[in-house]
């Protein structure tokens, strides 16, 4: 069967693409897009434009959103914590001081003279009795000589006037023998009562002749001490600290006693003078254990022990301190009388006891309920809340004790109040007395800011 082309006609729906102009008597409006061979609009949701400024809406949604949580999440707290342990805990107390003899002697001159010999020097060992200076004594011996004399002259009297008592009392017996033989005649009552003021008289001198004697006795004794003074001994065994004396200097003692040696008693057993300050006077008392160092010996540790803790205070620029006593063994003489030292009193021990920095009785969390506003989402923590009406009660706020307070331990992230009671402290850790710490909990020492992460 063979295929007949079919000729198109000009009214024809399948016309050719090229489009045939009507003509001009048709009157018919001809369409601009078909005039034009122009393709027809596409829909609103297949535009690209539409579809782009979706996808930056979603992103800029997604980076606000992406945004707030690391916000969120940098608002959140973060602490530094430390593992509550038991230990020992030791209290100790500074003060610093001067070593010092146990006992120093001043040895000095009574006597007005002339220095004539010096027989000791520093650093010199003595002995009691050791002849340490002697003075001239040529004065000394002149003085001796007239208290002798004086002495001599004072019993001559007593012995003329003993002769005089002996004479008026004879007189008088015989005055009364002849008034007593002729009646009371004679002698006249005038010469009896004579008599008897002459023996009165006599010996009222021998009375003042005889004290005139212990007189003159007593300053012979006197010019003899001094004549022994000329020649200053020594009153103890002992080492000589300082010497201020030289051969033919001149010593006045006329308004006080002149010091010319400074001896220590025992250079191995030695005193530390500390004065400890008036906050820390409470924790020392007597029998307590210290150790000391000097600048001769920075690494060396010395022991002592407090023999007294004096009452009465001292104020230097207007700080008060309290002298103290430390014994100090020295036998090895490596210490020396004037050194200074630092001493550290050991107050208080505790052994195995619960343990805390200070840091964490100090800290304070800037923003208690930071961790749990965290955990909540977005949309829940922008809305409004209700005023709370319930106070938060502290947990140290119902302690029994007056010195309790609180630490913060970390529980789950987030912090949480303990109530303590503190005991000692050595200004690192504090001792736990009571309350709810536990050893192994998390105590909160610090608070790290967003900037520190």
């Amino acid at each position: 069967m063979m295929n007949t082309p079919i000729s198109p006609t000009p009214t024809s729906p399948t016309a050719p693409t090229t489009p045939t102009v009507p003509p001009p008597e048709a009157g018919g409006e001809t369409d601009l897009a078909t005039l034009l061979a122009e393709p027809a609009p596409r829909a609103w949701y297949r535009r690209p434009v539409l579809w782009g400024g979706a996808f930056l809406l979603l992103s800029g949604v997604a980076g606000l959103w992406y945004w707030q949580v690391e916000r969120a999440a940098n608002a959140k707290p973060s602490y530094i914590t430390q593992v509550v342990a038991r230990g020992n805990l030791t209290l100790t107390v500074t003060a610093n001081g001067t070593i010092q003899p146990t006992r120093s002697i001043n040895i000095g001159s009574e006597l007005s003279g002339t220095v004539l010999k010096v027989n000791v020097d520093v650093n010199d060992r003595i002995k009691k009795g050791q002849v340490l200076v002697v003075l001239d004594t040529a004065k000394l011996r002149d003085q001796i000589l007239r208290s002798t004399a004086a002495v001599a002259a004072a019993q001559a009297k007593v012995a003329q006037t003993v002769a005089t008592v002996k004479e008026a009392r004879a007189t008088l017996t015989r005055f009364e023998e002849v008034a007593r033989l002729s009646g009371g005649k004679v002698p006249s009552k005038t010469e009896l009562d004579s008599g008897r003021a002459t023996l009165e008289r006599a010996t009222a001198d021998e009375a003042s002749a005889r004290a005139g004697v212990s007189e003159a006795q007593a300053t012979l004794s006197t010019d003899q001490i001094n004549l022994s003074k000329a020649s200053i001994v020594a009153p103890t065994d002992g080492v000589v600290l300082t010497r201020s004396v030289e051969p033919g200097n001149a010593v006045a003692a006329s308004l006080q006693a002149v010091t010319l040696f400074t001896i220590a008693e025992d250079l191995t057993r030695l005193r530390l003078w500390v004065y400890v300050d008036e906050a820390d006077v409470g924790s020392v008392k007597l029998g307590q254990e210290a150790t000391f160092t000097v600048s001769a010996y920075p690494t060396r540790q010395f022991p002592a022990h407090i023999t007294r803790v004096g009452f009465g205070s001292t104020i230097t620029d207007n700080v008060v301190t309290y002298l103290t006593y430390l014994d100090v063994g020295n036998a090895d003489l490596s210490l020396r009388p004037g050194m200074t030292a630092t001493a550290t009193i050991t107050a208080t021990q505790r052994k195995d006891v619960l343990l805390v920095p200070n840091t964490a009785l100090r800290f304070s969390p800037t923003s208690a309920a930071a961790g749990a506003g965290a955990k909540k989402g977005i949309g829940v923590s922008l809305l409004p809340r209700m005023p709370s009406s319930i106070t938060r009660k502290s947990a140290a706020a119902g302690a029994s004790m007056a010195a309790a307070r609180q630490v913060w331990v970390l529980r789950d992230g987030q912090a949480v109040s303990v109530a303590v009671t503190p005991g000692i402290s050595d200004d690192r850790m504090t001792e736990i007395t009571g309350g709810d710490l536990q050893a192994g909990m998390l105590v909160i020492t610090d608070q790290k800011t967003s900037l520190e992460k």
